[in-house]
């Protein structure tokens, strides 16, 4: 199978695919999307469970829902999809990939009910770029406005919020945050991921997918294989 070629079942189960635009897009829900830190205390901490290989694979897999609502509702869509692909990559080889850019001038409206959520994207995206490539301790804390974006979009948010759920549980048992400092040591200090095992899209979207580092491994590189760099310009090789 090519690369996001098939919806995964869970996002078909949200009912995301060709769904009208029914959710909400104010200046005021926007601002809480890019600034949410503050009254998501609890959603924090459950992300600072995680290593920063798997903050990485939960945000290209977040990414990926918001590709697929999006879908034949905006051409962006496919520069989402490139960027899923880069995030893939980046986690097997660090040189493999091209930053992902953002303009904060993009010529399109942040207003609107689809520019602005990709908008929004697409700007959480590059922060998790910069801060995953230079070893950020503060990476995990950078996916809640992605995730609460993509929760804020999906028809069916009961669907999302289980998959989150089950998602989270897994990543806590199998990749659990390795990086021993304290919060007061976090700011200034780099963490090594390098050494942290693999993780793969399927963990996240395959049911019948059982961990293990080397299926993992496997699954990841495949899934490389398959990425067109030519026409994708976030990757490098």
């Amino acid at each position: 199978m090519k690369n996001l070629k098939k919806t995964p079942e869970i996002i078909m189960q949200s009912k995301s695919i060709g769904h009208v635009i029914d959710y909400k897009w104010t200046p005021k829900v926007m601002e809480k999307l890019i600034d949410p830190i503050d009254g998501n205390e609890e959603l924090e901490t459950i992300l600072n469970q995680i290593s920063h290989k798997a903050a990485m694979g939960l945000a290209a897999a977040t990414l990926e829902w918001i590709f697929w609502r999006f879908k034949g509702l905006s051409t962006k869509s496919e520069d989402i999809k490139d960027r899923v692909e880069a995030m893939w990559s980046y986690i097997e080889n660090h040189e493999s990939t091209n930053d992902l850019v953002f303009d904060v001038d993009l010529n399109f409206p942040v207003n609107g009910f689809v520019d602005g959520p990709i908008w929004v994207a697409l700007m959480n995206v590059r922060m998790i770029d910069i801060l995953y490539k230079k070893g950020s301790n503060f990476l995990q804390s950078e996916l809640i406005g992605l995730v609460l974006l993509a929760r804020h979009i999906s028809p069916k948010k009961s669907v999302f919020d289980k998959w989150f759920e089950n998602t989270m549980k897994k990543l806590i048992e199998f990749y659990p945050n390795q990086n021993p400092q304290t919060f007061s040591e976090l700011e200034d200090s780099v963490y090594d991921y390098s050494q942290e095992p693999t993780i793969c899209r399927q963990f996240f979207f395959d049911a019948a997918f059982e961990y293990d580092d080397e299926k993992s491994k496997k699954a990841l590189l495949e899934f490389i294989s398959n990425i067109d760099c030519k026409k994708n310009q976030y990757c490098s090789q």
